[in-house]
């Protein structure tokens, strides 16, 4: 029996996914306007020992993980290089995935936002019937919290917590709602943008997920996986997109949610700059350090980063391989034994004969 700690229920509940024997997870991806830090490494090791770990007990496991390749982050890092913005997410998204290669990481499925444009009009187009979304002229549409009562029953924090969320938040004066957020962007000059019949632009932030999860997995899925940074407002957002489109509850049964890194007893972010790159690291400590680093204290607790640690996570790694040694020779000592014992038996049987004609 497995046993896993829920965020939506903040409790540990018997594993019991929704088919028998079949699992569908889902991971919230990196955001590529620039490398990953290793706090966000530590989230998709996670996971990708969780995949394995659920593979190894039979199920099958269909593993989606988004990366978002089209954001304000993006067009600004791009704009300031002069670049086109969808060429600068491709680097970064060719780097993230060679590192989650270096670092192990095998399982997931990795699902583009832009790759998804039509899933994403489709569910904005469905909120929009719903009048679950409205539209601010010059600006995007909005999904409106007013139409959704549940909003804030993951995260146990409403609408108007919004501005202190740890993510980021979408501004508008002529929002009806403190804490509405943008499902759809309208085109601005210089920005990629798609056509759509309510008018051209690109996803917003939070629609991505919700877009790709509907096509491959449907209205309703087993793991949703990410940081904690990320249950309030994405993935309060995430559930009011799902249930409004679909109006099946609940959108996902198990919700599951990584510590943070914290550096010098602040947490690691892009946005303080107290980070260290996952893809600098690889360049100092094999994939085995870093893995038993990253595995080293609980999922859900806070995991402390310095030299030290590293260090002690390096010598932790070398005494495993040394034990792996020992236990190697020790096999292959008592593989030599077994051979050499039947060999001795088979060279007697032989005798046996020779043995019988001297009695």
């Amino acid at each position: 029996m497995i046993k896993i700690h829920n965020t939506l229920t903040n409790k540990k509940e018997e594993f019991t996914p929704i088919e028998q024997n079949k699992v569908q997870m889902f991971v919230c991806g990196p955001t590529v306007y620039d490398y990953i830090h290793i706090g966000n490494a530590r989230t998709f090791v996670f996971f990708d020992v969780a995949a394995k770990y659920l593979k190894n007990k039979g199920y099958e496991v269909d593993y989606i993980q988004n990366i978002t390749d089209i954001d304000n982050k993006i067009i600004e890092r791009a704009q300031k290089e002069g670049v086109d913005p969808l060429e600068y997410a491709k680097k970064y998204s060719d780097i993230f995935k060679q590192d989650m290669t270096a670092l192990g990481v095998t399982s997931p499925q990795y699902k583009n936002a832009t790759d998804h444009i039509p899933e994403v009009i489709k569910q904005v187009q469905t909120l929009l019937d719903k009048n679950s979304a409205y539209v601010i002229e010059n600006d995007g549409i909005y999904f409106d919290l007013s139409t959704f009562p549940d909003y804030g029953k993951l995260s146990g924090r409403t609408a108007n917590m919004a501005d202190d969320a740890v993510s980021r938040i979408d501004d508008s004066d002529k929002k009806r709602n403190r804490g509405d957020f943008a499902l759809w962007k309208f085109s601005q000059e210089g920005d990629p943008s798609w056509p759509a019949p309510f008018g051209a632009g690109r996803p917003g932030w939070h629609i991505e997920d919700t877009a790709i999860t509907e096509k491959y997995f449907g209205p309703q899925y087993d793991i949703h996986g990410g940081g904690q940074d990320l249950i309030f407002p994405h993935h309060e957002a995430e559930i009011a997109q799902q249930e409004s489109a679909s109006g099946k509850k609940p959108f996902v049964k198990y919700w599951l949610h990584a510590g943070f890194l914290v550096n010098k007893d602040q947490k690691m972010s892009k946005s303080v700059g107290n980070f260290e790159r996952a893809h600098e690291l690889l360049q100092k400590y094999p994939k085995e350090v870093l893995r038993f680093y990253f595995l080293s204290a609980h999922y859900r607790s806070p995991l402390d980063f310095n030299e030290e640690i590293m260090e002690a996570s390096k010598q932790g790694i070398d005494k495993i391989q040394t034990w792996l040694g020992y236990i190697d020779l020790i096999i292959s000592s008592i593989a030599l034994m077994i051979i050499w014992k039947r060999l001795w038996k088979m060279t007697l049987i032989h005798r046996l004969p020779l043995v019988h004609s001297f009695l």
